[in-house]
């Protein structure tokens, strides 16, 4: 592995560790030429997804901006680093699991909504507000509405 730092060719590995639900494994590596140290993260890829978006465009599914949206949904809020990479782990095995290869954006999003219900109520109303596109201050209420009816 290129280290990020210098560029060298080649890093060394100091410590490997398994994820807590054995889902990647965690490399501390330190660079011989320059000393630095960073971490890797390696994981198990079974299948290429790809995303349908709604206006028929199709990308390769992007591990990144489903742990961008999560983060940003969930910034300030008392969730640790931990639970949020087992919720994204979740839901690619789902998507890897389900023998699809084209998953629909919209699917994408649900799922994301259902876990953030479950993980943090105030997250999942910052997501759905941006989601389900909240123009007034009334779709604020009737989303609240139906958590605290749901509750």
């Amino acid at each position: 592995m290129r280290c990020p730092f210098c560029n060298h060719e080649d890093t060394a590995v100091k410590d490997t560790r398994p994820s807590e639900d054995a889902s990647s494994v965690r490399r501390r590596r330190q660079c011989p030429d320059c000393l630095s140290r960073f971490t890797t993260v390696e994981r198990v890829h079974l299948r290429e997804l790809l995303v349908k978006k709604k206006d028929g465009r199709i990308e390769n599914f992007d591990r990144e901006k489903l742990t961008k949206s999560l983060r940003l949904a969930l910034h300030k809020r008392p969730v640790d680093d931990e639970r949020i990479e087992r919720v994204i782990s979740g839901i690619v095995r789902q998507f890897e699991a389900s023998g699809e290869t084209e998953i629909p954006s919209p699917a994408i999003g649900e799922l994301i909504m259902t876990a953030l219900l479950e993980l943090d109520p105030v997250a999942y109303v910052r997501f759905a507000s941006i989601y389900r596109d909240f123009h007034e201050a009334q779709d604020f209420e009737k989303l609240i509405g139906k958590l605290d009816n749901s509750s």
